[in-house]
Order: structure tokens, then C-alpha cells, then sequence
């Protein structure tokens, strides 16, 4: 069965930085894409960040210019580091993968990807 591991959530205060790992284990075969959503307690999941094995990344207008999604292809392994962070950046971080490289779902979108890992929870104080 595969799995979806994140870890590197924590608190930080304004203008910090974290630095979040997503781990796929047990898969047969690799993911073709890999993202980044968060949510809040009563709203829905936002996409934050997506990449696709190539190497093509996009990112929420709402992150853009302060957080990196990458892969390590060969750990399946997805990383969302996040610099200069604010309040508004508190939830609870989730990885989300797919084998599919194409798909009718628009990236950033939660129909787009099949698997989903617990969640890390980031807490950005003022």
C-alpha cells in the first residue's frame, strides 16, 4: 500500500522559515506529480504548490516568491520549503501524489491527486 509521510511542521514567528518533506513509501511505481495543499479549520484545502517529475513547478499566487516545491526523484521524496512566512501561512500542510502525469483535473486541485499523506501541522505566530 502507499503511503504518504510529511514531516518538518512546527511553529515559527514571522519571517521564519520551514522546510517540509513529503516521503512516499511503498509505491511500484513512481509518482508523476507531487503537491503541496493546506487547509484551516472551516475552509476548504488550497493548493499551494505543485511539481511534476520534469521538474515544472507551479505555485498559489498566494505563495509564489516565498515558497520552493522540489523532488528527490530517486527518494520520492517532495520538499516545500518556506521563507519569509506570515500568520496567514498557519495550517495544516498536506502532501498529495499521482501517477497520472495527465489528468482532466487542473493542477492544485484536490481531484487532481489520488493519494494523500496525514498532514503536518505549520503555526506562524505575529
Amino acid at each position: 500500500q502507499v503511503q504518504l509521510v510529511e514531516s518538518g511542521g512546527g511553529s515559527v514567528q514571522t519571517g521564519g522559515s520551514l522546510t517540509l518533506s513529503c516521503a512516499a513509501s511503498g509505491a511500484t511505481a513512481r509518482y508523476r506529480v507531487m503537491a503541496w495543499f493546506r487547509q484551516v479549520p472551516g475552509k476548504e484545502r488550497e493548493g499551494v504548490a505543485h511539481i511534476y517529475t520534469d521538474g515544472g513547478a507551479y505555485y498559489a499566487d498566494s505563495v509564489r516568491g516565498r515558497f520552493t516545491i522540489s523532488l528527490d526523484i530517486a527518494k520520492n521524496t517532495a520538499y516545500l520549503q518556506m521563507n519569509n512566512l506570515i500568520p496567514e501561512d498557519t495550517a495544516m500542510y498536506y502532501c498529495a501524489a499521482d501517477q497520472d502525469g495527465n489528468s482532466m483535473f487542473s493542477i492544485l486541485t484536490v481531484p487532481r491527486y489520488k493519494d494523500w499523506g496525514q498532514g503536518t501541522q505549520v503555526t506562524v505566530s505575529s
